[in-house]
């Protein structure tokens, strides 16, 4: 499948296998150095290290009010480093509007985008409440920027999820770098039919109109991305991937034997009850498309959203 290039995710330097830990160590995550290395472009972040903590660094921790949290040492409080990291974090961000996706380090201070360990002033545990002090301030200024953690990528859902979304937005990113118009527009909402539709049909709904009546092209394209991703965002379940893989069969209607008609409606069947993967009816209507050549099909994502050999399919 064709990709924009490069696509660039930005990643917690650690989790790549640098040595930049509070101990010296690292959090190496093999699905990004020997999976996602093959396809994309990491740049790595260790906001500990840019702010001058060095390696190996006293710990910090997230103290007091949870939604707006100090950064202190977890020894000594009088090591605030609240304003430097929050200072990179925005210098960082605006550097940054070139990367098409972010995985954050879990349970990390600066790093974790959700349930991060917050202390009270006193020192009692107020529970997973929190979010990194750099992590916040980089979802803030990237609101549709895809991101995940770690440990939430061991999830195989999440996982295709976030890999189909970075590289959702890299198309789109490389829409806007050629600069937007009505017919690029529609193009890329015709595209993503399908996997809108195995989405969120309800946007996908939605988005059509705005789209066709677009008199105002940079208007509508700063609305469509926005609902666009938050309909990507909720990783697609078998009832509507069962409901777009039945819309794409329609399109066959006229080409199939009854037979071959009948085969089909029991694999999509049994995938939406559980008794197949996603890849056997998947596999199925790509075989007839290639056979039919149907040219609505042929450009549609929804049968190649991501590089093949990582294998995100598999399982689902």
């Amino acid at each position: 499948m064709e990709l924009p290039q490069p696509i660039r995710i930005g990643i917690s330097a650690c989790l790549m296998g640098e040595e930049v830990r509070y101990d010296g160590g690292h959090k190496r995550f093999p699905f990004a150095t020997d999976e996602l290395s093959r396809h994309f472009e990491f740049v790595h972040v260790c906001p500990e290290q840019a702010i001058g903590m060095g390696v190996p660094r006293p710990t910090i921790r997230l103290v007091g009010d949870p939604d707006q949290p100090r950064l202190q040492g977890t020894q000594d409080a009088s090591l605030d480093v609240t304003e430097k990291m929050q200072v990179f974090a925005r210098d960082t961000a605006q550097k940054l509007d070139h990367i098409s996706g972010y995985i954050f380090c879990a349970k990390s201070p600066s790093c974790g985008m959700e349930r991060v360990p917050v202390v009270s002033e006193k020192g009692n545990g107020l529970g997973k409440v929190g979010v990194g002090v750099y992590a916040r301030e980089l979802m803030a200024a990237h609101p549709l920027l895809p991101v995940e953690e770690n440990g939430r990528l061991n999830d195989l859902q999440l996982r295709e999820n976030f890999v189909l979304r970075v590289v959702a937005y890299a198309r789109w990113q490389a829409l806007e770098a050629e600069g937007m118009t009505a017919a690029g527009l529609q193009t890329f909402h015709r595209r993503h039919k399908f996997l809108l539709l195995a989405h969120n049909q309800q946007i996908y709904r939605e988005l059509g109109p705005l789209v066709a009546g677009a008199d105002d092209v940079e208007a509508a394209a700063n609305e469509y991305i926005q609902r666009f991703m938050a309909a990507l965002k909720k990783p697609a379940n078998p009832r509507n991937h069962r409901n777009a893989l039945m819309h794409i069969q329609g399109f066959f209607k006229n080409h199939l034997e009854k037979e071959d008609r009948e085969r089909l409606s029991e694999v999509i069947a049994d995938y939406a009850a559980g008794l197949l993967p996603l890849l056997v009816p998947l596999e199925m209507l790509s075989l007839f498309l290639e056979k039919y050549q149907i040219d609505y099909l042929q450009d549609q994502y929804y049968f190649n959203p991501y590089p093949r050999d990582l294998k995100l399919r598999v399982g689902l």
